[in-house]
């Protein structure tokens, strides 16, 4: 990693010109606020290391706005659909505007986190048992039976989760089958379809994978310990509800193990620059997969720039390097 933020390279007699990004952050998800405090953190990181770094939502004013003062690249801070689905990044390539992240078809299967699932285990990656539903057949073939059926199948306890999103909104563990009903219907509300997984008790781990240009690495593990046994949304941003070990109170080789996995499925899942993909480690060593995240947070307290600080870097320069690397390469 360089130690100072790379820019434009000037002509002869001229003084140097900044590299010129684009933030994008915000949108219109239930992680709007989340983005914000990312985008903002990104900004300020990026004008520390000497670079021209600007503010931008995902707004009606955003594509007018690139095409009247072009960015040599954009980065997404973007949670949530608008920045994870894949929609947005297709509109950039549209628009022939290089940014920093995945390419779009690898953020709809990512954003799947039922597809991502069955495209990683198909690569021989272990991940817990789940099913996906969506609300209508709960509604056709009658709540009580098919939740008896997942019980049936997965066992106690369960968590339960939105086949897509993040910040782990809609998240809940269940462990007596009285009141799984009550986390389907809040699960819900965040969208169409519920994941349920059988709950695998470990140590969760948040591993971050970068790209600077010399193919996928990953960092130093981030050991995540909720206080209240579980990594939702209160837990992820309420402070002092949860511990971070960076790096992970984790053996060398379960260490090795778990950063071995975390680039295979950057790599399977075609992910590109940057990743976190979220596993749970189990009290024998073994490392399950369960998400992955292509715009993992940039906030003050979040785990990839944990994970870029226990790796001995600057976040300023990292995020540079991505943003330089992406300068005149459209995809």
């Amino acid at each position: 990693m360089s130690e100072t933020a790379p820019g434009a390279q000037p002509a002869a007699g001229t003084e140097p010109h900044p590299l010129r990004a684009v933030i994008l952050a915000g949108g219109l998800t239930f992680e709007r606020e989340v983005s914000l405090s990312s985008g903002t953190q990104v900004v300020e990181e990026l004008t520390r290391v000497g670079l021209d770094a600007e503010l931008r939502d995902a707004d009606a004013e955003l594509l007018p706005g690139l095409a009247a003062a072009p960015a040599d690249a954009v980065f997404i801070a973007l949670h949530g659909a608008t920045g994870e689905d894949g929609a947005l990044r297709a509109v950039l390539d549209l628009a022939g505007v290089p940014y920093v992240g995945s390419p779009a078809a690898a953020c709809r299967l990512a954003w799947d986190k039922p597809a991502a699932k069955s495209v990683v285990r198909s690569a021989g990656v272990s991940t817990p048992d789940w099913v996906a539903l969506p609300h209508s057949t709960f509604r056709e073939l009658g709540a009580g039976a098919v939740l008896d059926l997942m019980v049936a199948r997965l066992g106690l306890p369960l968590m339960v989760k939105p086949a897509s999103g993040g910040s782990a909104l809609g998240v809940q563990k269940v462990g007596r089958v009285e009141d799984l009903p009550a986390a389907m219907v809040s699960c819900f509300a965040y969208g169409d379809t519920v994941m349920v997984e059988r709950y695998v008790e470990g140590v969760e781990l948040a591993l971050a994978v970068v790209d600077v240009g010399d193919g996928p690495q990953a960092l130093p593990a981030v050991e995540i310990e909720p206080e209240s046994g579980v990594f939702d949304y209160t837990s992820r941003y309420t402070p002092g509800l949860t511990e971070y070990h960076a790096p992970a109170r984790v053996s060398d080789d379960v260490a090795a193990r778990a950063a071995a996995m975390a680039v295979r499925v950057h790599e399977v899942l075609g992910l590109a620059d940057l990743s976190r993909t979220d596993a749970i480690v189990t009290p024998d060593g073994e490392v399950h997969f369960l998400e992955v995240n292509v715009s993992p947070g940039l906030t003050e307290t979040s785990m990839f720039p944990m994970a870029v600080e226990a790796a001995g870097f600057e976040i300023g320069d990292v995020l540079a390097r991505l943003l330089a690397n992406r300068v005149g390469r459209p995809r």
